[in-house]
């Protein structure tokens, strides 16, 4: 993503892989690829497939035919959840001699295009790190006359669990709602912004592995009307136990586990606060309780908070 305006200056691709879970990315890489393509007529000269209409044929297809009134036909792919073996090859074939005139863009939410990550134009759309997403972060708020202190960047992101479609929606409202003040401070964040379920959780285990249970207790009270909560809580558990366990890289444990690299790297820095023994304990705790309420043994609502103080005395 961060090479993607240097490699359009140098010329267009035949086709570009988008993958990774911040939408904004998708959206800025695709309007860099489309304003390269220099299209004239979007109603024909863009065409597009989602998982509804999809199939390899017809997208192959459409890709062969020339542009009516721009220098690139556009061909985008968009949440694809299923793609078969026969069209793998078929995709792979087009690949080795792609239409000159055609650039095709390819959403890859879903990960299901991989195997041509090594055939075509990459675009890494994964959560940017703090660094640089604090950069773009400080620049939206120039562009709006408006400057955000370093507290406020680090809080933005954090409650935004990283994701900057998430902030970018946020940055309107905190930029508007005192005219009069040119900063953007954190407690303004504090007061605006709606903390992302999966951060609340983070401050929460947070909490249980620092023993603090007054905190612990109070972000639960916070939440527990939230739709998912346990589920949540021990999705989250379960990664903090493998990742203690596993001698494995970030990437190859996001893959074993089914979930983003960004959310294994960030759970990562909460491991040193258990022993591999409480973990294992935690681990055992997650089976007893999801026994329970499948069995009826327990309401699940309450199993919460049995959950939350039983790991308060492991």
């Amino acid at each position: 993503m961060k090479t993607l305006k240097t490699r359009l200056k140098n010329g267009l691709d035949g086709c570009y892989l988008l993958e990774g879970e911040d939408l904004y990315l998708y959206d800025r890489a695709f309007s860099m690829i489309k304003k390269a393509c220099n299209i004239g007529l979007e109603d024909f000269d863009i065409i597009k497939f989602d998982d509804e209409n999809f199939s390899m044929q017809a997208l192959l297809s459409a890709a062969e035919v020339m542009p009516m009134a721009s220098d690139y036909k556009l061909v985008v792919v968009k949440n694809v959840a299923k793609v078969g073996e026969n069209d793998k090859k078929l995709l792979l074939d087009y690949l080795k001699n792609p239409a000159k005139t055609t650039v095709i863009v390819i959403f890859d939410y879903f990960n299901k295009f991989e195997f041509i990550k090594n055939d075509c134009a990459f675009v890494d759309c994964r959560r940017f790190d703090k660094y640089t997403a604090s950069a773009v972060v400080v620049n939206e708020f120039t562009k709006r006359g408006k400057q955000i202190s370093a507290e406020a960047v680090d809080t933005l992101l954090d409650y935004c669990n990283g994701y900057l479609s998430r902030v970018n929606n946020e940055i309107d409202k905190l930029c508007y709602y005192d005219l009069n003040e040119s900063l953007v401070t954190k407690k303004l964040v504090e007061e605006l912004v709606t903390k992302d379920s999966e951060y609340v959780v983070f401050e929460l285990t947070d909490a249980l592995g620092k023993k603090n249970a007054d905190k612990a207790l109070t972000i639960l009270n916070q939440m527990s009307k939230e739709q998912g909560l346990l589920g949540l809580i021990t999705s989250h558990f379960r990664r903090l136990f493998f990742i203690s366990t596993a001698d494995m890289d970030d990437k190859n444990l996001a893959s074993l586990l089914g979930v983003k690299e960004f959310a294994i790297s960030k759970q990562r820095q909460q491991v040193k606060n258990f022993s591999k023994m409480q973990l294992k304990k935690i681990y055992a705790l997650l089976e007893q309780v999801d026994f329970n309420i499948k069995s009826g043994a327990m309401l699940q609502e309450n199993a919460v908070y049995y959950l939350i103080l039983s790991i308060l005395y492991i």
